[in-house]
């Protein structure tokens, strides 16, 4: 499979992915819109709300077995909140190695991204047991205990993207409690 990115207009991804695959719907080759998004903890006029932001803002991902070729090209080019393919619309290149290694960290999660759990060691460092933020412990630059996010910064597509990501604190490391146990 090949993987390509579109930059679209910014909160309209899902639009973007509905008039692409109305037009497309009779197209003899397949192609998956991928449009990752993150479940996030916020707090709006006191109050704890759940709420479902994009994790890569502007992007959808297409998956497809094959090259973009003209029709594909032209029906996603027309479509009203294309910007354009990455490098560009004369350049149009497949994720490389890194973007695909970081794509699909998240895609094993499926396309919704929940909460990590993790504690904090002796030293108030944060430690993933697991979920999204498992994996990316060393490109977490910030840590906010009080709102329960990790501020993570990746290189995507030659750029250095910063993302937060939400976390559940566990009360302490599993394996002590087990070392705890067994004496």
């Amino acid at each position: 499979m090949n993987y390509y990115a579109v930059q679209v207009t910014p909160r309209q991804e899902l639009k973007f992915i509905e008039q692409a695959q109305q037009k497309l719907a009779n197209r003899p080759h397949s192609q998956h819109f991928i449009f990752l998004r993150r479940q996030l903890t916020i707090w709006r006029a006191g109050k704890k709300l759940s709420e479902l932001q994009p994790l890569f803002p502007g992007y959808v991902f297409i998956e497809i077995d094959s090259k973009i070729d003209d029709q594909l090209y032209h029906i996603l080019k027309t479509n009203k909140y294309f910007y354009r393919f990455l490098n560009s619309n004369h350049d149009i290149v497949e994720l490389n190695k890194n973007d695909l290694s970081i794509l699909h960290h998240f895609l094993t999660l499926g396309e919704t991204v929940r909460s990590s759990l993790v504690y904090f060691d002796e030293h108030d460092k944060i430690v993933v047991t697991e979920g999204p933020l498992k994996g990316l412990e060393g490109k977490i630059i910030k840590v906010d205990k009080r709102k329960h996010r990790a501020k993570v910064q990746v290189e995507f597509t030659n750029t250095q993207m910063t993302f937060d990501l939400s976390f559940e604190t566990i009360a302490k490391d599993p394996n002590e409690e087990e070392d705890i146990k067994h004496e």
